[in-house]
C-alpha cells in the first residue's frame, strides 16, 4: 500500500488524522463540553460586573445570553453531521465560504483559547494558596506575585501534559472535577436560599422574584454590556464537537454533546445566580455583589458568608475554593483540546506547517499542535503578568468576547449557506439549518460589534496606553485584540507565500470527500 506524505497528498483528499477514534462516549462529550466553559470560575470572574451592568435583572440577561448560544450550537450540530472534521469552524468556513474566510475562522478559535489561559493560570495559583493557607492567604491575593506566576506556569504545563497523553485520560479527569465543581454549587446555592427564608436572614439579602426575569425598567445599553459578559461565560461549549473524530457515533453524538451543554450550563448559571443574588443583595458594600473589594471574586466571599467560618462551615468554604480551583483547572485542559485539534486540521490540510499535523504513534494524540498550543499560552502569560499600570490579563480575557463572537457567528452563518439548496426541501432544514442557526449568528455578530466599539473606548479597559503624539488613549482590549488579529494577518500571510495549495482551494473545498482511508496509517 503506498504512502503518501502530506506534501505529495493528492488533490482534494481529505486525510484521517490519526486520533483515537470511538474514545469518547455521550456522557464524556458532555463533561468536555460543559467543563470547557469553568462555571465556577466564569461565574466568580464576571458576576460583579454583570450585576453591575444590569442590577437584579441578572437571571433575565443569563437567559437571553443562552438564546443565541443555543442558536448557534444548533449550527455546529448540524455541519458536524455532514462533516464531523476536529477543525470545526475551520474546516465549514472554508467549505461554505472558502479558504480565507475559513482560516480566519481557526485563527479566531486558536486567538480565544490562547489568551483566555493567562487568566486561568493565574487564578488556578492564586485558589491553590487560598485552598492551603485560607482565603487570607497573602500570596494568593498578590495576583501578580512570583509564587502566583509559578504556580500558573506549572499549572499550563501539567494540564499541557494530560491533553498529551490521551483524550481517555483527559475525559476521566473532566469527570471528576465536573462533579466536584456542580456538587459545591449545588450545596451553596441550596444552603444560601435556605438561610434567605430561614428565621435569621442575613443583611441585605432578598426574596427572589419574578421580576428579575423581566426586561421592563432595563435600559438597552446596559442590557447589551451584560449580555456579551454572560456570551464570555457560556463560551466553551463547542469543545464538545472539537473532539468529534475522537468520539463514538462521531456524526451525531458531538452535535447532541454541544446542544446539552449549553442546555445544563443554562440551568446552572440561574440557579446559582438567583441563589448567590438573594444571598448577599447587589449592595457595594459587605458581601453584596457590587462590592468593588470583591469584583474578581465573588463565589469564595458569598461562600464564606453562606457557609460559616467555623466548624464544617469552614470544610464547605475550603471545598468552594477547591471548586473554583478545579473549575479553573479544568478549563485549562479543555482550553488546550480545542486550540491544538483545530491547528491538527488546519495543518492536516495544509494551511498550517505540516508539523503541527504530527501524532503520537502510542497516545494518539497531536504532538506539535498540544506542546505549541501550552509553550504558547506560557510565553504570553509571563509578559502580561509583569505589565504593570493595570489589569492586561483582565483586558485580554475582555478581548476574547471579539474573538468568540467571530467564529461562533461565522459557524452560525456557514450553517445556513452550506445547505443553502436544500433549505426549503423539509421544514426541519429550514428552521435547523437555515433560519435558527442563521438568527443566532445575526446575534453574535451584533454583540461582536458591539464590543468592538466599547473595546476602542480606553475608559473600558483595564490599562491604558497613551500616544502623546496624537493625543490618544489606548485601552489594553484594543491593543491586545488587535495584537492577535495582526499576529493573524502575518500567519496567514507567510502560509499564503510558503505553502498556498490549500489557498489555492487543492486541498479543501466544498467537493472534498468526508470519509477516506488513513493512508499513513496502512
Amino acid at each position: 500500500m503506498a504512502i503518501f506524505s502530506p506534501r505529495l497528498r493528492p488533490v482534494e483528499e481529505p486525510r484521517d488524522k490519526g486520533l483515537k477514534t470511538g474514545a469518547l462516549g455521550l456522557a464524556s462529550s458532555v463533561a468536555i463540553g460543559m467543563a470547557s466553559t469553568a462555571p465556577a470560575y466564569s461565574l466568580a470572574a464576571t458576576l460583579f460586573f454583570v450585576v453591575a451592568a444590569v442590577g437584579l435583572k441578572s437571571p433575565l440577561v443569563a437567559v437571553l445570553a443562552f438564546v443565541p448560544m443555543l442558536l448557534c450550537s444548533i449550527g455546529f450540530s448540524e455541519l458536524n453531521k455532514s462533516d464531523p472534521d476536529c477543525g470545526t469552524t475551520f474546516i465549514w468556513g472554508t467549505r461554505a465560504f472558502g479558504p480565507k474566510t475559513g482560516w480566519a475562522g481557526g485563527w479566531a478559535v486558536v486567538a480565544a483559547d490562547v489568551l483566555v489561559m493567562a487568566s486561568l493560570a493565574q487564578v488556578a495559583g492564586q485558589y491553590l494558596f487560598f485552598f492551603i493557607q485560607g482565603p487570607n492567604s497573602a500570596i494568593g491575593r498578590n495576583a501578580s506575585g512570583g509564587w502566583v506566576l509559578l504556580v500558573g506556569v506549572l499549572w499550563i504545563a501539567a494540564m499541557t501534559y494530560i491533553c498529551y497523553r490521551g483524550i481517555e485520560v483527559s475525559a476521566r479527569f473532566q469527570k471528576v472535577l465536573l462533579s466536584i465543581e456542580i456538587s459545591i454549587l449545588l450545596v451553596l446555592s441550596l444552603t444560601a436560599l435556605v438561610r434567605v427564608y430561614g428565621t435569621h436572614p442575613p443583611p441585605g439579602s432578598l426574596h427572589p422574584s419574578l421580576s428579575w426575569l423581566s426586561p421592563s425598567h432595563l435600559p438597552v445599553s446596559a442590557f447589551v454590556s451584560g449580555l456579551i459578559l454572560m456570551l464570555f461565560i457560556y463560551w466553551g461549549w463547542d469543545t464538545a464537537l472539537s473532539v468529534n473524530e475522537e468520539t463514538a457515533d462521531k456524526s451525531r453524538t458531538p452535535g447532541r454533546a454541544g446542544i446539552i451543554s449549553t442546555v445544563l450550563l443554562l440551568v446552572t448559571y440561574v440557579t446559582v445566580i438567583v441563589a448567590v443574588q438573594a444571598f448577599a443583595g447587589i449592595g457595594a458594600s459587605g458581601v453584596g455583589l457590587t462590592n468593588p473589594a470583591h469584583q474578581f471574586d465573588v463565589l469564595s466571599v458569598t461562600g464564606g458568608a453562606v457557609f460559616g467560618t467555623s466548624g464544617f462551615g469552614t470544610v464547605l468554604s475550603r471545598l468552594l475554593i477547591l471548586m473554583v480551583l478545579s473549575s479553573a483547572a479544568a478549563s485549562t485542559q479543555t482550553t488546550i483540546l480545542p486550540s491544538a485539534r483545530t491547528t491538527l486540521s488546519m495543518a492536516a490540510y495544509g494551511a498550517l506547517p505540516e508539523s503541527f499535523a504530527k501524532i503520537h504513534p502510542r497516545y494518539l494524540t497531536p504532538t506539535v499542535s498540544t506542546v505549541v498550543m501550552g509553550a504558547v499560552s506560557i510565553a504570553l502569560y509571563i509578559p502580561l503578568n509583569y505589565i504593570s499600570g493595570g489589569n492586561p490579563i483582565a483586558d485580554a480575557v475582555t478581548a476574547i468576547g471579539l474573538y468568540i463572537a467571530f467564529y461562533y457567528g461565522l459557524t452560525a452563518f456557514s450553517c445556513v449557506w452550506y445547505y443553502r439548496a436544500t433549505l426549503t426541501s423539509s421544514a426541519w432544514n429550514l428552521w435547523m439549518r437555515g433560519i435558527l442557526p442563521g438568527v443566532g449568528g445575526l446575534i453574535m455578530y451584533a454583540a461582536g460589534f458591539y464590543s468592538l466599539q466599547s473595546d476602542w473606548v480606553a475608559s473600558n479597559s483595564y490599562t491604558t496606553w497613551a500616544l502623546p503624539v496624537l493625543h490618544w488613549q489606548i485601552g489594553g482590549t484594543f491593543i491586545v485584540a488587535a495584537l492577535a488579529a495582526l499576529a493573524g494577518v502575518i500567519s496567514f500571510a507567510f502560509m499564503r507565500v510558503t505553502a498556498p495549495a490549500f489557498f489555492r482551494k487543492e486541498t479543501l473545498n466544498r467537493a472534498t470527500p468526508v470519509l477516506v482511508f488513513d493512508q499513513d496509517r496502512l
